[in-house]
């Protein structure tokens, strides 16, 4: 290994494109300034696109977390009852949100590994008419699920007058979104994800229905009101000091994603998410998620017969290949890997090839050549009726 090459294939913070890297290394500017405001305007159309929302789009400095905080305390007024649909780690973290806020929740389990069923939220619903909001992911990062978040807005809808409110931190930028069309009224994503940049910008975009809401909230808020946000972005500016260094950074990226095309985008994350699969498939190594459940930006793969934390620490040594582990109750039981942002088919035949050396170091009895011979083989077929 070479000492300054690192091969990064977790689900984030992902590689950034060298464009990307230039970008950020503009000399500063001012934040009041006309240039900035003309960074805004440019970014906001392309952002609009990617969320499929005709909303103003809230840019805030700070971590997904800090989106996924500001979407409970804007929505969520005092003495409301919420509901959190739990697929992982990161939709238990809407679910801690809500206990530090003291807001009462109702908590609805699905087993880690599985996607969400809308049926059975649109029942809980049915149950529970009090509730005003529903919170859950779009893609769990932590199992490597994508949920049907289509089908759990319209199930909500034909029940309920309850917000749904998603998590897109893992895969917006990387998989269809149409917030609009799909009645979705809060989306959040963050910038390290598909977005391909450094963490520290988190984007939110609420529907007009959940503007109504956020307008007579009476929850205490400052810095994560989106209010702020939205009221300074019509003019073209921001409420607080931007991250300057990743605007210029986001503006970049937004060309790359329309240089490629949105749609190309969505197709290269579910190639590389059938090449990943179909290479552990071929070498008889179980991955968590079925093929229905399966998200396009991160593979979750839980072996039978070797320690996932003993292999990514080869893999870390041997070829400074980063996979991502398991979180909480999955802690030390499976690897995950990230393909999302700036990433290729090219790309995930190297991570498999290093893979299959990294399992014949650990004792693992594989044939060479196997795994990636099958990503080979869905990479070739793409397009063709088989």
């Amino acid at each position: 290994m070479l000492p300054d090459q690192q091969l990064l294939r977790i689900p984030g913070p992902t590689p950034i494109p060298p464009s990307v890297v230039r970008a950020m290394s503009q000399p500063m500017i001012g934040h009041r300034g006309q240039e900035t405001s003309q960074m805004l305007r440019n970014i906001a159309p392309v952002l609009q696109r990617i969320f499929g929302t005709a909303q103003e789009i809230a840019i805030i400095a700070g971590s997904g977390t800090a989106g996924l905080e500001a979407a409970v305390v804007n929505v969520v007024q005092p003495d409301e009852e919420v509901l959190v649909v739990v697929t992982g780690a990161f939709g238990n973290r809407f679910a801690k949100i809500c206990e530090a806020y003291a807001i009462k929740f109702h908590r609805l389990d699905v087993e880690w590994g599985k996607a969400l069923n809308p049926i059975e939220v649109k029942q809980y619903l049915q149950a529970h008419p009090e509730i005003k909001a529903v919170f859950s992911t779009y893609c769990e990062t932590s199992t490597g699920v994508l949920n049907p978040i289509h089908g759990l807005a319209k199930a909500v809808r034909e029940v309920s007058n309850a917000l749904i409110i998603v998590d897109g931190v893992s895969c917006v930028g990387g998989v269809e979104t149409k917030m609009d069309d799909w009645g979705i009224d809060v989306v959040v994503t963050g910038s390290q994800k598909a977005f391909m940049l450094p963490p520290g910008l988190t984007f939110i975009a609420a529907s007009e229905r959940a503007w109504k809401i956020i307008e007579k909230n009476e929850r205490s808020r400052y810095y994560l009101d989106l209010a702020r946000y939205r009221d300074n972005l019509l003019k073209d500016t921001t409420p607080f000091t931007p991250a300057l260094s990743l605007l210029f950074g986001l503006e970049q990226v937004l060309h790359l994603l329309q240089e490629e095309g949105l749609e190309q985008v969505y197709e290269r994350h579910t190639l590389m998410m059938r090449m990943t699969r179909a290479a552990f498939k071929a070498l008889d190594i179980p991955l968590l998620t079925s093929d229905d459940d399966a998200s396009p930006t991160v593979t979750a793969v839980k072996p039978s017969d070797f320690d996932p934390e003993i292999f990514r620490k080869i893999l870390k040594k041997e070829f400074g290949l980063t996979v991502a582990g398991g979180q909480q109750g999955l802690s030390g039981k499976l690897f995950r890997i990230g393909h999302m942002g700036y990433c290729s088919p090219a790309d995930i035949l190297q991570t498999i090839g290093v893979m299959e050396i990294g399992l014949m170091k650990i004792g693992k009895a594989i044939e060479l050549g196997k795994g990636v011979s099958a990503a080979q083989q869905i990479y070739a077929n793409q397009g063709v009726l088989v």
